[in-house]
């Protein structure tokens, strides 16, 4: 494990989206920065079809997310 230093402000956006998501913040925080890569690394995807992914390759089919144009 290591530690990475973020500007206070991050730090506060990720402790409040962690209050509302039910993580913490080093869970916020991880989740952010794994979107962000796979984003990265998938341009074309859109964040429902990396969660899609993600729910996918844990085997979890009945955590389906609802895609963007029906909704």
């Amino acid at each position: 494990m290591g530690i990475v230093k973020i500007a206070d402000d991050l730090h506060e956006e990720a402790r409040r989206a962690s209050t509302v998501m039910c993580r913490s913040i080093n869970a916020q925080a991880e989740f952010w920065m794994k979107v962000g890569m796979l984003a990265e690394a998938n341009p074309t995807l859109s964040f429902n079809d990396i969660v899609k992914r993600q729910l996918a390759t844990a085997q979890a089919p009945g955590l389906d997310v609802p895609d963007a144009a029906a909704a």
